[in-house]
């Protein structure tokens, strides 16, 4: 089992060389500048690689670009394989990420909350307290006796 730091390193590498190969190396009419790779994680013993990826469009571009990727995996290895330089080229994985979902559903609830604060202003504007301003403290009480901070700053 490779230490995880080897595993990073080789994680960014798969990163970095499957972006530049989607981008200028591979003639694919459904993958080109439509895909971004996000993400890659690689097994402890380096045998297997996971490349998450967003697509830029529709449900029918992503399921284009699936196929696009899935028809260059092969391709995309061995381009992996030569700028690695090791023993055994990690198989690769292509998953879509679910970031872009995640930041919807984020977005939705905190349109929600700001309706709901804004309600409650909406609401409380013409709001009174119940017993006054400070129902602790009666109007015209003595104040003598009673440091105020900037009293008590100053020592």
């Amino acid at each position: 089992m490779a230490d995880k730091a080897r595993a990073k390193r080789l994680a960014d590498l798969i990163r970095e060389v499957i972006a530049e190969k989607l981008h200028r190396g591979i003639k694919d009419p459904r993958l080109g500048t439509r895909v971004t790779i996000t993400d890659t994680r690689v097994t402890g013993d380096l045998r297997e690689a996971t490349v998450f990826y967003t697509v830029y469009g529709d449900e029918s571009d992503r399921e284009e670009v699936a196929a696009g990727l899935r028809s260059a995996k092969g391709v995309l290895r061995a381009a992996v394989g030569a700028a690695a330089g090791v023993k055994h080229t990690p198989s690769l994985e292509f998953v879509p990420d679910a970031l872009p979902e995640t930041t919807r559903n984020l977005e939705d609830l905190f349109d929600r909350a700001r309706e709901r604060d804004e309600e409650v202003r909406r609401t409380s504007a013409g709001a009174q307290y119940a017993g006054g301003a400070d129902p602790y403290r009666e109007d015209g009480a003595d104040t003598e006796g009673t440091e105020s901070t900037e009293d008590r700053t100053d020592r």
